[in-house]
């Protein structure tokens, strides 16, 4: 089977290209809010479209509902497969069409449901998480068409946005269905709409709860305040000492790493800056590249703090304080190494003696691509072809546990993480979008990851 060119492919996603709109926008006005329930109606019509859209496209795909593992009914999920030649690759495509809430529609400038093209951005809830996604399959798999040359199984997800409590089970239940040399993600995105990414590592997350005892009970301020202080005041004391001078975090275990794959671009701080609404005046804390410390070093963050609200407060000394810490940890840490190091340090700092008591909570393993694997080559010079430009790899902060699974569970897959988004996108935010030049790019890059995985360059 001779590969198709460059320009074949990009012309056969062209002809192609308002049918994957198409797609995209029916996806869009599903409303698949898997937050209204992953069991409803309505997430099963998600389900059923998705899959008629894979069998469209050459793919034996089916819905099955998933069990949780309480043993109640779960997430409408479409697996499928295409088995070309036994003896070729297999690869994993992987997107989810269940979609964030919109809890206040008043906020946007388009209807949220209702697929609104301007500017050269498609706008609607799901349009880039994880619509786009799906699209890109779609218009990757009609591209190739009889050409497709690698063996595809498909799992289009119905709970990521709630966490995917069932997803594990699942794959293990359906374990010959997911067997891939590749999986890819296409549940991320790109640095700009003109420079694409892959994704090359995912930072874990543990989180614990911690109480400050002090007193038995509360006691007047004005009889005992000097010498005792109050519960929030050495809770306080004692969260300040988890980082240094600088910023960084200073407990011995918790492990900082640099960017996966090596540093191609610093973050920049104007614009992280402009995104996160950072208030003037604030210097941003830790020292190294910008990129390494929102990516691949270590954050912990005080995420809850129980304590008397300042209206109806009086001049008593707190007995006890409670908060809880959500940790990020480096790619490649085991999380529970994590949580333990954290929780010894939180005892052995306590504040002037203060008694204090951790309660670990869930532990989520973070992930790091193999650079030097054969499907980040691929995929890197698919790229540069689609877009025109060097591919700018970048690291996420965030966390999503399902692909250290995936890994765990398919040791020899080699994972791409890829995906539809870029800084524009405001995913899970008002205004939702994607841009579409970059989705048509996007669709021409895995139509040649594909091509180029099945003649193994």
């Amino acid at each position: 089977m001779a590969e198709l060119s460059l320009e074949e492919i990009r012309a056969r996603v062209e002809s192609d290209w308002t049918r994957v709109v198409d797609v995209l926008s029916q996806k869009i006005a599903l409303g698949a809010v898997s937050a209204k329930g992953i069991t409803a109606d309505h997430m099963k019509a998600s389900a059923e479209f998705v899959a008629q859209e894979m069998c469209a496209q050459g793919i034996d795909a089916r819905v099955v509902q998933s069990t949780n593992p309480d043993g109640t009914p779960g997430a409408w999920e479409v697996i499928g497969s295409k088995i070309v030649d036994p003896s070729a690759p297999t690869v994993l495509l992987y997107a989810h069409h269940d979609v964030q809430p919109v809890p206040d529609e008043s906020a946007w400038d388009t209807p949220a449901f209702e697929a609104t093209e301007k500017d050269g951005r498609l706008y609607g809830r799901g349009a880039a998480d994880d619509g786009g996604g799906i699209a890109i399959h779609s218009g990757a798999l009609h591209a190739l068409g009889d050409d497709l040359a690698v063996n595809i199984r498909i799992f289009i997800e119905g709970e990521e946005e709630m966490g995917s409590p069932s997803f594990i089970p699942f794959v293990e239940k359906h374990k010959d269905e997911f067997e891939s040399d590749v999986i890819i993600v296409a549940d991320s995105g790109n640095w700009s709409d003109t420079i694409p990414s892959l994704t090359t590592s995912l930072r874990g997350n543990t989180d614990m709860d911690v109480t400050v005892r002090v007193l038995g009970h509360p006691v007047h301020s004005g009889q005992f305040g000097g010498p005792i202080l109050d519960a929030n005041t050495l809770a306080a004391m004692l969260i300040s000492s988890l980082y240094d001078e600088n910023g960084d975090v200073a407990v011995p275990g918790v492990m900082a790493e640099e960017p996966i794959g090596g540093l191609q671009r610093d973050m920049d701080e104007a614009t992280v800056r402009r995104d996160a609404a950072v208030v003037e005046g604030y210097q941003f804390a830790g020292t190294g590249s910008l990129a390494a410390r929102m990516w691949t070093k270590p954050s912990i963050t005080v995420i809850g703090f129980d304590a008397h609200p300042v209206e109806g407060s009086f001049n008593v000394i707190a007995d006890s304080a409670r908060f809880r810490l959500s940790l990020r940890t480096a790619p490649n840490q085991k999380p529970a190494e994590a949580q333990k190091a954290l929780a010894d340090f939180l005892v052995a700092h306590a504040p002037f003696g203060a008694e204090v008591t951790v309660e670990p909570g869930e532990n989520g393993q973070g992930w790091a691509m193999n650079p030097d694997s054969t499907a980040v080559a691929v995929a890197e010079a698919a790229m540069e072809s689609a877009f025109d430009v060097s591919p700018v790899n970048k690291g996420e902060g965030g966390s999503i546990p399902f692909i250290p699974e995936l890994q765990r569970i398919f040791p020899h897959a080699q994972v791409l993480v890829t995906g539809p988004e870029d800084p524009k996108a405001n995913a899970h935010s008002p205004n939702e979008s994607i841009s579409l030049p970059a989705l048509k790019n996007n669709v021409v890059t895995e139509a040649l990851i594909l091509q180029g995985l099945a003649a193994g360059k």
